[in-house]
């Protein structure tokens, strides 16, 4: 994949529609249309593209802190688990690809979900994009924290949480800093921590199939079986919806790639394909490492078994040992592959806070939020209080929680995948509203602009509703309880549930102060008429 960028043509570019508003110099807004936001244009080609959709899934950490409680809830079967939750993932970036071939505004969900539905829904969207991304910000800290003390050789640092919270803090300031001075600075880290990514994950994964396969494997060896990757040998159907609603969180993060759109080269393209080329990168890569690791350590609960409690949150650090070795070059590798992680959840910090602050930062030219969010840097045309303030909320959150109890911390990170299914839910259904007029113009538009992202919605709303009331409101869910009106509930349900509820209200006030918002020059509110399609209509692969 080439990473050249085609100069741009006149000072707007070549794709404004004629008589758009232009900016005339790095940082100077002229309105908040796509092209107009003054943010740094035609600066990310599709190998960065890409590479910031997957350093935002953290591959390596995502896989280190979910693939152990999916083999908990679902055993041999994990493989077949980390597959069929990449569907509803594929069917959502093709939702992202339509409305972006039309709409390529840094909002996303926010702005395509207004369009569709009107700004309330899309006010909505916009906060569950940063409400998810604000949580997962804690979770990454203290992984790149525990990470960077277990590199330099002090797991008694490792294990505090005074000093994780502290390296954790530190690692937020360096990435919100890097993303401060420039999105290409942000995409040349991405590109090479995500090579050392890559190959760190095949390295690893052939390595252990080359042992489990070799003259002496290990004891928790197992062969792979077809077996595996038969989703019906899941004991129940709860048991298998838990564990897809788990997996899905390691595929989350690749619509970054289209949160930085009105920076890339042909922004109604580019964006669209890295979204997709995402989500199979990452399914070729789940589908190996899970397949691989679960065959060399097992599904046990004691020592390298994947089943492990003492390893749920971490199965890579000790699989690194036991798949290297000790000594030697295999100690070496070991060491690299805790680095592997420890840059995977820093990347991850860094591209967490890129789509956060693009989205804020529409939402404030929008007149959806505070305006002063809606600044941008002259010199290096970043948004600069919207980066700057989730740099800040995500320590101060951090900090917070970690103060109150790790306990709550955990099931913070738990909750985020009610936000994901939430905003990657209501863009699938946005998808199918706003195109509803054209649907039958032709088979490609039936399937990639009403069926695909209806039928993602409709699977993202069902996790969310079978999550929300059933698996994460179970009083033993989690590592909290809190007593409700009506009974205990599960800790995890209520923080998800709660800061969904934190956003209606801050909405509601916004709307009192503000009054009504959203209002485009190019694009009306209201959901698109087949002319309105048809004069911004995508252009065909």
């Amino acid at each position: 994949m080439s990473d050249s960028v085609p100069p741009p043509e006149g000072p707007s570019g070549p794709d404004l529609p004629s008589g758009a508003a232009v900016v005339t110099a790095p940082g100077e807004v002229s309105g908040s249309g796509s092209g107009e936001k003054g943010l740094k244009g035609n600066a990310l080609g599709l190998f960065s593209s890409v590479a910031i959709g997957l350093a935002s899934t953290a591959p390596a950490y995502s896989l280190a802190a979910t693939l152990g409680l999916i083999v908990v809830g679902v055993g041999l079967q994990a493989p077949i688990i980390t597959i069929l939750a990449f569907i509803p993932m594929l069917l959502i970036a093709y939702a992202y690809k339509e409305m972006n071939a039309v709409d390529p505004d840094c909002g996303t969900t926010f702005t395509w979900a207004a369009r569709a539905f009107g700004p309330r829904t899309g006010w909505m969207g916009g906060w569950g994009i940063i409400v998810a991304d604000i949580i997962v910000m804690a979770n990454l800290a203290q992984i790149a924290g525990s990470y960077g003390f277990q590199l330099v050789g002090h797991p008694g640092l490792a294990s505090s949480d005074l000093w994780t919270t502290v390296a954790g803090v530190v690692w937020i300031i360096l990435m919100t800093f890097i993303c401060y001075i420039g999105i290409e600075i942000s995409a040349a880290l991405q590109r090479v921590l995500l090579c050392v990514e890559v190959v760190m994950l095949v390295l690893l994964s052939v390595t252990a199939l080359v042992k489990v396969y070799g003259s002496h494997p290990p004891a928790t060896a197992i062969h792979i079986s077809g077996s595996w990757f038969n989703p019906f040998q899941v004991p129940t159907a709860s048991a298998l919806t838990a564990g897809i609603l788990s997996a899905v969180f390691i595929y989350w993060g690749w619509d970054t790639a289209v949160s930085v759109n009105e920076e890339t080269a042909d922004k109604t393209r580019t964006p669209g394909r890295a979204a997709v080329l995402s989500t199979v990168i990452l399914l070729l890569i789940y589908a190996l490492v899970s397949t691989a690791t679960q065959a060399f350590a097992g599904v046990g609960d004691k020592g390298i078994g994947l089943a492990n409690p003492d390893n749920a949150g971490d199965v890579l650090s000790g699989l690194g040992g036991a798949i290297f070795g000790t000594t030697g070059f295999g100690w070496f590798l070991s060491k690299v592959l805790i680095f592997m992680v420890l840059t995977s959840a820093a990347a991850s910090t860094q591209t967490t806070i890129l789509p956060t602050a693009r989205t804020s930062f529409s939402m404030a030219l929008h007149k959806a939020i505070p305006s002063h969010f809606g600044r941008v840097h002259p010199r290096f045309a970043t948004p600069t209080w919207s980066t700057v303030g989730m740099g800040l909320i995500s320590i101060a959150f951090y900090v917070l929680l970690t103060r109150i109890s790790t306990n709550v911390l955990a099931d913070s990170i738990s909750s985020v995948g009610l936000g994901i299914a939430f905003y990657y839910g209501l863009t699938g259904f946005a998808c199918v509203w706003y195109f509803r007029r054209v649907l039958r113009r032709s088979a490609r538009d039936l399937w990639f602009k009403g069926i695909l992202p209806l039928l993602g919605g409709l699977m993202l709303l069902y996790f969310f509703c079978y999550a929300a009331f059933d698996v994460y409101a179970a009083p033993d869910y989690g590592s909290t309880t809190i007593s409700m009106p009506w009974g205990k509930v599960g800790g995890v349900s209520v923080i998800g549930i709660g800061s969904l509820l934190i956003g209606f209200v801050l909405m509601l006030i916004q709307w009192a102060v503000q009054g009504s918002w959203f209002r485009h020059p190019d694009v009306p509110v209201s959901a698109a008429t087949e002319e309105e399609v048809a004069a911004l209509e995508v252009r065909d692969d």
